[in-house]
């Protein structure tokens, strides 16, 4: 794998996680059985395509990237300040789709970064941009 490829690879393993405990630290605040089911089903996404990430970074020798200690820090007592402050359903959805939104800013940006990247990895990547497309379209009807 090319260097490129590597870190397209660790970004996309990061983000996974950063998705991953964001939806798993709201379901504690969830209400609706629906968006709960939502959230599962794409929390299962993201923790199908981060394991695809981690086999390759493994088959590779190459170590995951975990989110920055500190923004993960931060964006949990953030969301954990606005969901103490309201819980509502409409709220949550609102979180989770800043979120979606970030995810796929960060990744297209990074699949601009990383060009020389393989197409694997490329597609990975194009495939968990498409779930957080797809989530932030489901949850809309939350709002």
């Amino acid at each position: 794998m090319n260097e490129d490829t590597i870190s397209l690879l660790k970004e996309c393993n990061s983000g996974c996680k950063s998705a991953t405990n964001s939806m798993e630290q709201v379901l504690g605040y969830v209400k609706n059985e629906k968006l709960a089911a939502l959230i599962d089903k794409y929390n299962d996404k993201h923790i199908k395509l981060g394991d695809e990430c981690h086999k390759l970074l493994n088959e590779n020798n190459e170590d995951e990237k975990d989110p920055s200690k500190i923004s993960s820090m931060f964006a949990e007592m953030g969301t954990d300040i606005k969901l103490k402050m309201e819980s509502s359903t409409h709220k949550i959805a609102d979180l989770l789709i800043d979120g979606c939104v970030m995810g796929i800013k960060s990744l297209s940006g990074y699949l601009h970064k990383y060009r020389s990247a393989e197409d694997n990895v490329t597609d990975l990547t194009k495939r968990l941009i498409k779930a957080e497309q797809e989530f932030m379209d489901e949850l809309l009807e939350f709002l």
